[in-house]
């Protein structure tokens, strides 16, 4: 099965611009092309825009490290172990991302309960003086 670029712009949320973009800075491997010049998106195209769209936005992965481990997956198997050095840097750093921002969705939901609480006690003193 193959796509159009416009199909893949649609099916990710992502403008034909922003593919174009992502393939030429070698955030994605080049995409192959029809007898036209076309893009023609295979499967495993498919498979990259997916990947850099989770791990750039879902994950918040710096461009940087994506461009370095496309090169390094174009450069095949001798970079297995750089490759998967990468991704589990990138993991640890995620990992600590996500408890900073748990620490701070539980501050928020801290200071939301005390201005519940102070509401409350405001309401309650207003609903006695009108009894």
């Amino acid at each position: 099965m193959t796509a159009t670029i416009k199909e893949i712009s649609e099916r990710f949320g992502l403008s034909q611009d922003t593919l174009r973009y992502y393939e030429r800075i070698g955030l994605i491997p080049p995409v192959n092309r029809n007898k036209n010049g076309v893009r023609d998106y295979t499967e495993e195209d498919i498979k990259w825009v997916d990947f850099v769209k989770c791990m750039r936005q879902s994950a918040g992965l710096p461009v940087e490290v994506l461009i370095e481990y496309v090169s390094l997956f174009q450069q095949g198997d001798d970079t297995l172990e750089k490759r998967k050095g990468l991704l589990i840097e990138q993991r640890n750093r995620l990992g600590d991302k996500i408890e900073e921002m748990t620490n701070t969705l539980e501050r928020l939901n801290d200071k939301i309960t005390r201005y519940e609480q102070t509401i409350m006690k405001k309401e309650n003193a207003l609903r006695k003086q009108t009894d």
